[in-house]
C-alpha cells in the first residue's frame, strides 16, 4: 500500500480538474435558472411561454439556489483535494470556480437588482 508521500502528480487535465470545471458550470446553470423567475430568458422568442416557466421556476428558486451553493462548495472541495494530492492547478478551473462563486453570491444577494439591470439592457 503506497504511503501519502509516494503519490504521483496528476496532470492539469485530470478528472479532478474536470470535476471542478463541471461543478462551476453546473452552479452557473442553476443560478441562471434560479434567476429566471425574476427575468425570463429570451423574452422576445418565448413570449407566450415565459410566464409559465417563470411561475414554475419561482417555486424552484430556493432549491436551485441551494444547488448552486452546494455545487460551488463541491468545486472548492475538489480544488482542495487536488491541492492535497499535489496536483498542478489548472488556471481555467480556478478562474471559472471563483467567477461562479461571485456570480452565485451576487444573484443570491441582489436578485431584483440584477433583474432590473438585465431588463434595462434588453430594453435597449
Amino acid at each position: 500500500m503506497p504511503s501519502r508521500n509516494s503519490r504521483t502528480k496528476v496532470s492539469e487535465n485530470s478528472p479532478r480538474s474536470k470535476g471542478t470545471v463541471l461543478a462551476s458550470l453546473a452552479a452557473l446553470g442553476s443560478v441562471v435558472l434560479a434567476s429566471s423567475c425574476c427575468l425570463p430568458l429570451l423574452p422576445f422568442l418565448f413570449a407566450a411561454g415565459t410566464a409559465g416557466t417563470s411561475a414554475f421556476f419561482v417555486k424552484l428558486r430556493p432549491f436551485l439556489l441551494a444547488a448552486s451553493v452546494l455545487l460551488i462548495a463541491f468545486g472548492f472541495y475538489q480544488k482542495w483535494r487536488a491541492k492535497q494530492c499535489q496536483c498542478k492547478p489548472n488556471l481555467l478551473s480556478t478562474v471559472l470556480l471563483w467567477f461562479s462563486a461571485i456570480v452565485v453570491l451576487v444573484f443570491i444577494l441582489f436578485p431584483q437588482a440584477i433583474a432590473n439591470i438585465l431588463a434595462d439592457l434588453l430594453a435597449g
